[in-house]
């Protein structure tokens, strides 16, 4: 069975986020969303609260599973048969910097593959940080945010400020 690896920090997970994992499991037998728990990036949310808010985003793709890792992408690849690695690109400057992990993890270990996906042209813009930066500064991050965890992330977000 192919298994296609979504990896991210998801702080947190953004519309642009759900559709390349949408549209990976469309593409891929199974899709596993891959919150990685990097203790060298500061984040809002815990490692527990990304979990629980991509499998709640998620929970209406039956193919697609959650699971976290705290290493390299390629150790936690080789769990897997003919792995794929499923990224999103939204600029050149995206497609530089993955285009150089994707050659970096090819060497570790040449069985791992890399696709990518390029945005949806309504997500290119979004990113995790500016959606966390316009709600510090108070504006209606709806538009850019699953329904399913918009209220609890800006009540994070608000315990945060105050």
């Amino acid at each position: 069975m192919q298994t296609a690896i979504c990896p991210g920090s998801f702080d947190p997970i953004t519309l642009g986020h759900v559709d390349v994992i949408t549209r990976a499991s469309k593409l891929f037998e199974r899709v596993v969303v891959c919150v990685v728990a990097n203790a060298n990036k500061k984040t809002l949310l815990t490692l527990e609260e990304r979990i629980d808010y991509v499998r709640r985003v998620t929970a209406h793709l039956p193919n697609v599973e959650v699971d976290s890792w705290n290493g390299l992408l390629v150790e936690y690849a080789a769990r897997y048969e003919n792995p794929v690695v499923v990224r999103g690109l939204r600029a050149v400057s995206d497609f530089e910097y993955e285009f150089m992990m994707a050659l970096t993890n090819k060497k570790l270990d040449p069985r791992v593959e890399t696709v990518f996906l390029a945005s949806d042209e309504k997500y290119t813009y979004l990113s995790s940080s500016g959606v966390k930066e316009i709600a510090y500064f108070g504006g209606d991050i709806s538009q850019f945010m699953p329904a399913e965890i918009l209220a609890d992330l800006q009540e994070k977000i608000d315990r945060r400020i105050k």
